[in-house]
């Protein structure tokens, strides 16, 4: 069984020994919204292990320099980058859900006078072999296949 990343489990000072850090410290970070743990009832703070690996990054920038409020400022861009990606893979499955649509809408499928099933290009009436006068028939059936929302189309014209 996988353990869930974000379910908060550590009190602050298994979380802070988990980080090498002092309870002091994540208390200053979460004040400063840099890593807001989850509230317990009483307002005791949890920390998730995700929260643990992102304190392990907060110490890591701190210790090459970065000032808290750059490493805040690169915690919000890092957020936003995730959730643009998210965005991005959302628009791209719409897209691909879209154009599987417009695709299965550019044929129809049609019987021949003999009752030969075809398909044919959308506004296209007839086979180029197929004359006028060997039709038998005045009318000519047109069948869309499904949207695939369970509904399909037909139609039914009668010729000039």
């Amino acid at each position: 069984m996988a353990l869930d990343t974000d379910k908060p489990l550590f009190v602050i000072s298994v979380a802070a020994e988990l980080a090498s850090m002092h309870p002091q410290t994540l208390r200053q970070y979460d004040r400063l919204g840099l890593v807001q743990p989850s509230r317990a009832p009483g307002r005791a703070r949890r920390y998730s292990q995700r929260d643990v690996e992102k304190l392990r990054q907060v110490q890591e920038l701190s210790q090459d320099g970065v000032s808290l409020q750059g490493i805040k400022r690169i915690i919000e861009l890092e957020n936003q980058v995730a959730a643009l990606q998210h965005r991005v893979t959302e628009l791209t499955r719409e897209r691909d859900e879209a154009l599987e649509q417009v695709e299965s809408d550019q044929y129809v499928f049609a019987a021949t006078a003999s009752g030969e099933i075809v398909r044919l290009p959308r506004g296209r009436r007839r086979l180029p072999s197929e004359r006028p006068e060997v039709s038998s028939s005045r009318a000519l059936m047109l069948y869309r296949p499904s949207d695939g929302q369970g509904r399909a189309s037909a139609t039914q014209r009668q010729r000039p």
